[in-house]
């Protein structure tokens, strides 16, 4: 399950609404080209969200944090590339073998390397340029694009050659998710840092919306050739867009006082120490590791609902645009009480809603059901993603991030090999139901092991005093 979130009072989040509108309009504007003037875009944020014309503006407004839109464009552009190259690779793999194993060996492929990375990796971040980091593994990502886009001119049969491609891609996105989710606090400051995550997810999930659509159609259109030129090209625009951001509020590095193990656990014990992340971020983990479906939509789009590429892209796409509109709906009216048993529910829904599409046999089910699994999913997230950067100091956001993704790793990747290993062995429809199944049942265990979570209210209730006191300061 992939967002983000923080609690106050009604009326403090009314301009944190509007700004996220605003954002949007100008991310708009350098999309395509349109000239607008800071009071039209005013205007039309007013317009959008007229209520809140009369709220207190915010001190700091996020459209005047040097470096964010450009962030947000070179963030806009990898995901982009990583969402069509995920449709892409599926679809080749499935369409070459017809084997569910073979679709489970490119979820592992990409998962060992994170797995032997991701703690080095969450060190390296907290000890040196975070920005830096990123636009390096975003490079090695594009390196991955040009291998697979050989591959496929020159009409290779030998998966190894793909699986070697995945675990080099592995091997960077062990740096790419920790050093993203650490860098936005140091480029704007923490009382945006609310607003600034929703802005983020908003624009992120048109992205994840578009990508698996355009992947599709891409590779229907011109084939694999075609479209691992648009990831290659999107990669690197991604970097061109990361290379001026400004990080004003990055904290101090980390002491080189303990050994280096010491700083690689660092990042474990603080979220042992901390039972509502850990109970968060595990029931993602269990949930999507034991009930997730989208390794198996080759399958489904296949042979259940006898779709070609651009099928699959839709279905992909589905859930990506539940996650869109939940994100939009949450930027209007911010998730505010009850935040423990909203998390137990969403997750419970997503579980539903993945074994309705396990049942379906109807195109338009199926869409709705995984739009349905999309809208829960986002809500899930946003609470885990809100309370881990809300309750992490600047210096320990690498480690802990990185056990974070860690977890998102092996409910993703992981989940993948698990679910193309179930189909192997019992059929794709039977492996999607048990996984549902056993989603709800995780939710069950898991609002009986973690009675704190559950009792959560609002999200500065998990926000430990040493931490709300740790807000670096904007660096002259």
């Amino acid at each position: 399950m992939h967002s983000h979130w923080s609690v106050r009072n009604e009326s403090s989040f009314m301009p944190v609404n509007c700004e996220t509108v605003r954002i949007f309009i100008s991310f708009l504007s350098i999309r395509w080209g349109i000239n607008q003037k800071p009071e039209s875009v005013a205007a039309m944020g007013s317009f959008f969200l007229s209520s809140e014309s009369s709220a207190p503006s915010a001190p700091v407004k996020l459209s005047s944090q040097p470096g964010f839109v450009s962030f947000i464009l070179s963030r806009l552009m990898a995901v982009f590339a990583m969402q069509i190259q995920a449709v892409v690779v599926a679809w080749q793999v499935y369409d070459m073998t017809r084997e569910p194993m073979a679709l489970a060996y490119v979820g592992l492929a990409q998962f060992i390397p994170m797995l032997l990375l991701l703690m080095p990796a969450g060190d390296l971040i907290d000890r040196y340029n975070r920005k830096v980091i990123l636009m390096l593994s975003w490079g090695v990502q594009a390196i991955c694009g040009v291998i697979l886009l050989v591959f496929s001119a020159l009409k290779l049969q030998d998966l190894r050659l793909i699986y070697g491609a995945l675990m080099l891609y592995g091997c960077a996105r062990a740096f790419t998710g920790p050093a993203l989710q650490s860098l936005l606090p140091q480029i704007v400051p923490r009382d945006q840092l609310a607003s600034a995550i929703a802005t983020n997810s908003v624009i992120m999930r048109c992205s994840t919306v578009g990508g698996p659509l355009i992947g599709g159609y891409l590779y229907w259109l011109g084939g694999a050739e075609l479209t691992y030129s648009v990831c290659v090209a999107a990669f690197i625009a991604g970097i061109l867009f990361l290379a001026p951001v400004a990080t004003p509020f990055a904290g101090k590095p980390v002491e080189l006082g303990s050994s280096a193990w010491g700083r690689f656990t660092a990042g474990i014990a603080f979220i042992r120490s901390r039972p509502i992340i850990l109970g968060t971020i595990s029931l993602d983990l269990f949930a999507v590791l034991l009930g997730g479906v989208v390794a198996l939509l080759p399958i489904y789009a296949h042979e259940v609902l006898h779709l070609g590429p651009q099928g699959l892209g839709m279905l992909r796409a589905s859930m990506s645009l539940g996650e869109l509109g939940v994100g939009i709906y949450l930027s209007m009216r911010p998730l505010q009480r009850n935040v423990g048993m909203t998390m137990f529910l969403a997750v419970g829904l997503f579980g539903v809603a993945n074994l309705v599409f396990a049942l379906s046999t109807l195109f338009w089910l199926s869409c709705l059901a995984l739009l349905i699994a999309g809208a829960a999913d986002m809500v899930s997230v946003f609470i885990r993603s809100a309370l881990v950067q809300f309750s992490t100091p600047d210096n320990m956001r690498g480690r802990v991030n990185a056990v974070n993704m860690l977890f998102i790793g092996s409910s993703n990747e992981l989940g993948e090999f698990r679910a193309g290993t179930s189909a192997s062995l019992v059929g794709a429809i039977p492996a999607a139901i048990m996984g549902g199944v056993c989603t709800l049942g995780v939710v069950g265990a898991w609002m009986t092991g973690f009675k704190s979570l559950r009792q959560v209210d609002r999200f500065a209730d998990a926000s430990p005093p040493d931490v709300l006191n740790a807000q670096p300061v904007k660096q002259a």
